[in-house]
């Protein structure tokens, strides 16, 4: 087997990436360790300051930006909606890519018509108007809602399913008297967990980031973190020393949510290669 040696243009393009990625995380951290001051000083200051323990006691004790409400509601959010997207698209792509039923083809190419829409923006009235009339505004049901099925979610694992599970696989489980949900549980399951572990963090992510519909169905009473960020601003400044404090402490969840599924992702593919 011939193994690839990396230039020394490689190199430099590799660590030119990584410098560019992780710059903004550094620059948030000194900013969050500074005062207001030195983060709108010219030139600015490139090394961390001395403030970030005062400036995270301020985030957390925001007389109007309810951060630990907002650190808590999007935990609360993102779990519920990435632990039913993965559900449900595992047993959905499980029903596409392994099982024969009349109109599986036009289901999928439904579900695959849902994600050239921007339902989020075409839809963002009615879904308005029905949350209203549910009286679920400024509730966490009108956050989570919206979002416990993903087409995406649905397509990325109808093709992994398609390329771990092999249909003799499961007709070999059936004929030993397996039934549909226990060959899901103990076949297609353990197959499509690096799947699982990809849909899970993308999933978690775009839950915990999202913005624009936390905005209008909820309040800064009972915020998500997004939204309790927006609130540390002052009334006639901008506050940029406590929201990169509170974004670098928003950021947390996601470093252990990537390094607990990634894990996962890193297990199935040595697994994959081993089999191989």
């Amino acid at each position: 087997m011939t193994v690839w040696k990396p230039t020394v243009l490689t190199r430099v393009m590799l660590g030119l990436a990584i410098f560019l990625s992780a710059f903004p995380l550094y620059w948030m951290l000194v900013i969050a360790s500074r005062t207001n001051a030195d983060a709108v000083a010219s030139p600015p200051k490139f090394l961390p300051g001395g403030n970030l323990g005062d400036n995270i006691v301020r985030v957390l004790t925001h007389p109007e930006a309810q951060f630990l409400l907002g650190l808590t509601n999007s935990f609360i959010v993102a779990s519920v909606v990435t632990v039913s997207v993965i559900l449900i698209s595992t047993l959905a792509g499980f029903a596409f890519a392994n099982l024969n039923f009349k109109g599986r083809n036009a289901l999928l190419l439904l579900v695959l018509l849902t994600m050239a829409v921007p339902l989020q923006q075409m839809g963002v009235v009615p879904l308005y108007r029905l949350m209203v009339s549910l009286e679920w505004t400024n509730t966490l049901k009108a956050v989570i809602l919206p979002y416990l099925l993903n087409g995406f979610g649905v397509f990325l694992m109808t093709q992994y399913t398609r390329q771990s599970v092999p249909m003799e696989l499961v007709e070999a489980a059936r004929v030993d008297g397996a039934a549909t949900l226990r060959i899901w549980w103990n076949v297609v399951l353990p197959a499509v967990r690096p799947g699982m572990a990809v849909l899970g963090i993308n999933t978690f992510m775009l839950m915990w980031n999202d913005y624009m519909w936390p905005l209008i169905v909820l309040n800064q009473e009972n915020p998500t973190v997004q939204i309790a960020i927006n609130g540390l601003n002052a009334r006639f400044s901008t506050e940029y020393s406590l929201i990169f404090a509170g974004t670098a402490l928003s950021i947390i969840p996601l470093v252990l949510v990537f390094v607990l599924f990634g894990r996962q992702i890193v297990g199935g593919l040595m697994e994959g290669a081993v089999k191989a």
